[in-house]
């Protein structure tokens, strides 16, 4: 290993206040969002507070679309268990079924942005449709940015565990165990953030 690709591999492993880098910047990127959503919900509670308007109307899709995200957070803690206890099979299956429930959600959710506005109240949705377009598109726009991240380890589980030796390299590797510690924190995250959506405009719907 050459000077300059040490430097790097410091500069990746080298913790900040007990932290690894590369999870504090995740870190950091979660705070930053966490800013961004709070910034939207307070200006739509300042948009309905001002204009005197009911609540916008919350698809049931919307709230369907929670249990996918909650389940998908089990299979990435599966995942995250059986890789700890280098159980392979189970290992694969969870960032399958994490895979593929992540895929229902964003078609689900596509679909009922459509249903949303053409079928269920069409033009006559309340105020604040754009609040939940943006709020939704946003959340939309972060899951599907994680989802080749997730892709990547699902292929490596294939293509690296094959045999005894690549398995026992592979659930060895300090990397590999920091990067799904963050793909996970990340993947809990926005299920967390989806949650946190789903009930805010439940609750302004109702009051």
């Amino acid at each position: 290993m050459n000077q300059k690709q040490r430097y790097y591999k410091d500069q990746r492993e080298e913790p900040f206040i007990n932290i690894a880098q590369p999870k504090l910047y995740l870190y950091l990127l979660l705070f930053s969002l966490t800013i961004l959503f709070v910034v939207f919900a307070v200006g739509y509670v300042s948009t309905r507070a001002a204009q005197g308007n009911s609540g916008v109307y919350l698809p049931p899709i919307f709230i369907a679309n929670t249990v996918l995200l909650l389940g998908c957070s089990y299979t990435m803690h599966l995942a995250n268990k059986s890789y700890k206890a280098d159980n392979t099979l189970k290992y694969q299956l969870s960032l399958w079924g994490t895979f593929i429930l992540t895929l229902i959600f964003l078609a689900l959710q596509i679909l009922g942005w459509t249903l949303y506005y053409e079928v269920l109240l069409g033009n006559n949705i309340g105020i604040g449709k754009q609040y939940l377009y943006a709020l939704s598109g946003l959340h939309f726009a972060h899951v599907l940015a994680g989802l080749p991240f997730l892709a990547i380890f699902l292929i490596a589980a294939y293509l690296r565990m094959k045999e005894p030796v690549s398995v026992l390299v592979y659930f060895s590797d300090p990397d590999k165990k920091l990067k799904l510690e963050m793909l996970s924190t990340y993947w809990h995250f926005l299920d967390g953030l989806w949650v946190f959506l789903v009930l805010f405009f439940l609750v302004n719907m109702m009051l």
